[in-house]
């Protein structure tokens, strides 16, 4: 295992212990999480005609994101890889999920093309090499989703949300245009792209009291609205989620 590998899995092994009390609030953020990247990963396999049965989650968490598409019926055969093993327990723990396993972060332990999809969703902006990655997975998979929050803007720059990049792990501050040519190192070419503000219910999901409530939906129709209006705009202000379909060349 590289050493910057070993750094993540500390990291998140850490992130895991550290939610404690909080354990519960948190499951039920990442399976939020979960129903905006499988909306994403379903709308770009449907516009590209994908129907994909073996799908492989890499970095696949708690494995919100897996068991959110055997709920929507998405793909047979559903497998996780993980490098945190407190996450691999959680996520191993669910029926659902038809496996599970620790890797190292770098190497997939699977042949060419042994899966339909591949599925990287939220984890390249933590990872110190994320083209190596990719390009592994464009070995392993016949199909890339890759999804990324795009942080290179003015709201991302404040020093309180640079802290908070630091404290979830972000390595990566991308753009759009930074997120194209990691892919065009690993090897893959776009086949599909989406942007995504977020919507209501993920600005509001912390919001505590009715003032923080009534900010949360100000916030969301601001931006939801200006990225409608002009999309670079948008992503040059605030944070937007990118997610591509990605084929190997």
């Amino acid at each position: 295992m590289k050493p910057e590998s070993a750094n993540l899995v500390e990291f998140y092994d850490e992130s895991y212990a550290r939610e404690g009390g909080q354990a519960e609030l948190y499951a039920r953020w990442r399976a939020l999480g979960a129903k905006g990247k499988a909306d994403h990963a379903m709308k770009l396999c449907g516009q590209a005609d994908i129907r994909p049965a073996t799908i492989l989650d890499v970095g696949c968490g708690d494995g919100a994101l897996l068991s959110e598409l055997r709920r929507r019926g998405f793909g047979r055969s559903l497998h996780g890889v993980e490098i945190a093993e407190a996450a691999v327990r959680i996520a191993g723990e669910r029926t659902e999920i038809d496996s599970v396993e620790l890797y190292d972060g770098v190497h997939l332990d699977a042949p060419g093309g042994s899966y339909d999809l591949g599925i990287v969703s939220h984890v390249l902006e933590h990872v110190v090499d994320p083209a190596t990655l990719l390009a592994e997975m464009g070995r392993a998979c016949k199909a890339v989703v890759m999804e990324v929050p795009l942080e290179a803007n003015v709201s991302a720059r404040r020093a309180g949300k640079r802290k908070h990049a630091e404290e979830v792990g972000h390595l990566q501050r991308l753009s759009r245009d930074s997120a194209r040519a990691i892919m065009a190192r690993a090897g893959l070419q776009i086949a599909g792209e989406l942007e995504d503000p977020l919507p209501l219910r993920a600005q509001s999901f912390f919001a505590q009291t009715p003032m923080a409530h009534a900010a949360a939906v100000a916030r969301w129709a601001v931006r939801s609205g200006l990225h409608r209006l002009s999309p670079p705009v948008a992503r040059r202000l605030f944070t937007v989620h990118y997610a591509c379909l990605c084929l190997p060349r």
